[in-house]
């Protein structure tokens, strides 16, 4: 198959689309919501947790040991309602806890 030409593009949007493909949009983002991760669930919370993956709206938390993934359970509402006042609930509905290596 061939493909259309397309004719020449705005070297913005070329970089942009590069950027996008290469990640480097997404590791932006992440720092962000480590940031907003320790000012949401607190420094004694935010110590033994770290954000992971965010997909299809569900944020996956990963958490050092089983207490502490007991505690964020417990105050998951409240963290979710905090963390939809900086992002719309559309990107962050859910919180998943899994017990892991947060180093």
């Amino acid at each position: 198959m061939r493909r259309k030409s397309r004719g020449p593009q705005r070297i913005g949007d070329v970089l942009a689309n590069v950027m996008a493909r290469r990640g480097y949009g997404n590791q932006q983002s992440s720092e962000e919501l480590e940031a907003t991760w320790r000012r949401t669930a607190g420094q004694k919370l935010a110590d033994v947790s770290r954000p992971g993956s965010l997909r299809r709206g569900t944020l996956e938390i990963v958490v050092k040991n089983s207490l502490a993934l007991q505690e964020l359970a417990f105050q998951q509402k409240r963290i979710l309602q905090d963390l939809n006042t900086v992002y719309s609930p559309e990107k962050i509905n859910k919180l998943r806890f899994r017990v892991g290596n947060i180093d």
